[in-house]
């Protein structure tokens, strides 16, 4: 799950009420459709800092809400404001996270020296998707990486 730190950093879940917050201002209906589809409560995902000086995985979090509608797209002074949808046909939807643990920062350019990792999403030319999934290995291999250089 990717953030820009200035808007949500893996500081601000650790600071936040309860340690967690709303998944908000994906528009991108593939990403839209891995967490709103695909997530489950109790999954865990890595918490990746995005458009920032050093992108990379920063944390872990949890899914812990079913999807519901994401109210920033009927806000019309939010910069996530979509005129298209509707609050009786919500086109935009997320889930809350909690913060689960920090981790050393594991950059974008790190992740792609490893070639247990060349078939990673992430990793793909063009690739510019806030949510997607992660295998299994790719999953053990990067807690590996986390754990060997806490």
């Amino acid at each position: 799950m990717k953030s820009e730190p200035e808007e949500v950093s893996i500081d601000d879940l650790e600071a936040a009420t309860e340690q967690r917050v709303a998944w908000f201002g994906v528009r991108n209906y593939q990403a839209r459709n891995f967490m709103r589809d695909a997530m489950q409560v109790g999954d865990l995902a890595f918490f990746y800092h995005s458009s920032c000086a050093e992108p990379g995985i920063a944390g872990i979090c949890e899914v812990c809400s079913e999807p519901y509608p994401d109210e920033t797209q009927f806000a019309t002074v939010n910069r996530y404001f979509d005129p298209k949808s509707k609050p009786e046909n919500p086109r935009w939807w997320l889930r809350d996270v909690r913060f689960v643990a920090r981790s050393r920062l594991i950059s974008l350019a790190e992740l792609r020296r490893y070639p247990e990792l060349a078939d990673m999403r992430l990793l793909a030319r063009g690739n510019r998707l806030s949510i997607m999934p992660v295998t299994p290995d790719e999953w053990a291999f990067i807690n590996r990486l986390m754990a060997d250089n806490s």
